[in-house]
């Protein structure tokens, strides 16, 4: 099998050291380690459950995709992992990449509280676009593009990664005739058309992505934060956005410029999308502006950061409270039409209430068990919940929670075999997990 022409000779267990577990997504967990003759960080994207011919086959895709697509805005990869030698896990492998210091731009934005100050916003958004620009070159399509799967080196540079989905195109110019198989990517960030089953991938579904991204990042929230996949499914296509109008257009030079092209991104008619050749002569008119004051918010941000990891003040989302020059919050905007943000009752416009309570590890088992029969029907991010847990979760119990149908199935299999026998870590773990990803429901129940 064809894999990394110029880099065939694999990097095994033994020339690693210091291994440090990351996190954990798609079919791997992702670890960071020391490369004993190199001397520098690298992270290792090792295979869920050993090797098999398919999962080794979707490895070596996904590593040539990353060799090809290699460039300043990609994340690069050194070669193959194989190992541990001698080991329990002969067989093991994995990616060794580019170790990427301060994680992604989603958990920026969790850090941060919000969004990052304008300027640094504006060179984000640039370097995604001019990543995607030159994937798209090399007739690639990400079809996964998001604030997780953007990572961000020590000086704050973006650079795309995962290409678990990556696809390749059929033609450079070719807008409705590529063919990629299957679709793929996290619902909330998938265009309307990629909900029908027959549809097939083009390079207007990464620009649709690209627009609820730069939404993302210059609202600091998550887009529909409490709708599951049925109800995007339903109301996508029926032409529901998040909700612009609350981005304040004037608090920064060019954003309005960029908030019109996060709407042309994100068109019901695909055709009607901007590539990403426009996307990035946009976005580079725009940072052009700003370019001056980056690195100065670079250093502001770089030092909010450190000084969370060494003291205080923090919410009960990690939200970091230290003083920061950054876009003001959202409003509320009446006039937004956005069913997807809405409740039985209340509008999800506006942020998420924050609340003080603090609960102990017994404290949040207990709300895990007491609240188990309801949690059950309505969980929808199980696997993103799944892979919160880490370690926690064996191998086989992540493979069989992933092969269940329905999202009741998968908590079902997750409560069974990780919860009753994890003891209160555990339970409180999955608590913290589920109060990321479904904060109302927590606070619905009294979390």
């Amino acid at each position: 099998m064809a894999l990394l022409s110029h880099k065939n000779t694999p990097i095994v267990y033994e020339s690693l050291e210091n291994w440090e577990f990351v996190g954990s997504g798609g079919f791997g967990r992702v670890y960071k380690a020391i490369h004993k003759e190199w001397g520098f960080h690298v992270a290792i994207k090792k295979l869920h459950d050993g090797v098999s011919l398919s999962k080794e086959r979707a490895l070596c895709e996904e590593a040539n995709h990353m060799e090809n697509a290699s460039c300043e805005f990609v994340l690069r990869v050194y070669g193959i992992y194989q190992g541990p030698s001698g080991h329990e896990l002969p067989l093991e492998q994995g990616i060794v990449m580019e170790f990427m210091g301060i994680g992604s731009v989603e958990s920026l934005l969790e850090d941060l509280g919000g969004p990052p100050p304008w300027p640094l916003v504006f060179r984000l958004v640039h370097q995604v676009a001019l990543g995607m620009n030159f994937l798209h070159s090399r007739k690639l399509m990400h079809q996964d593009l998001k604030p997780s799967n953007v990572l961000l080196n020590d000086d704050l540079n973006a650079k795309l990664a995962d290409f678990g989905l990556c696809r390749v195109s059929a033609s450079a110019s070719c807008r409705n005739g590529e063919k990629a198989g299957a679709s793929g990517g996290s619902y909330k960030y998938m265009p309307p058309e990629a909900f029908n089953p027959s549809y097939e991938p083009v390079r207007d579904f990464d620009s649709y992505s690209y627009g609820i991204l730069l939404w993302s990042i210059f609202t600091g929230k998550e887009p529909y934060p409490a709708a599951d996949f049925s109800r995007v499914e339903l109301r996508i296509p029926l032409g529901d956005r998040p909700p612009f109008g609350d981005i304040d257009q004037q608090k920064a030079e060019g954003l309005k410029e960029l908030v019109d092209l996060m709407r042309r991104c994100w068109d019901q008619v695909p055709s009607k999308r901007p590539d990403f050749k426009v996307c990035l002569e946009e976005t580079k008119k725009v940072f052009s502006i700003h370019k001056m004051e980056v690195h100065i918010v670079v250093h502001q941000v770089l030092t909010t950061l450190k000084s969370s990891t060494s003291n205080t003040h923090q919410n009960r989302n990690g939200a970091l409270c230290v003083p920061l020059l950054t876009p003001e919050q959202p409003k509320s905007h009446d006039s937004i039409d956005c069913r997807l943000m809405e409740t039985k009752s209340t509008s999800m416009q506006s942020s998420v209430s924050v609340s003080t309570k603090r609960m102990s590890i017994a404290e949040k088992a207990k709300f895990v068990d007491d609240n188990r029969p309801e949690l059950i029907q309505v969980i929808s991010e199980v696997m993103a919940i799944t892979e919160e847990l880490g370690d926690m979760v064996h191998n086989e119990t992540y493979q069989r929670i992933e092969a269940e149908p329905t999202s009741t199935e998968k908590i079902r299999v997750l409560y069974q075999r990780t919860l009753r026998s994890g003891g209160e870590k555990v339970k409180a773990a999955f608590f913290d997990a589920l109060k990321k990803h479904h904060p109302r429901l927590v606070e619905r129940l009294g979390g």
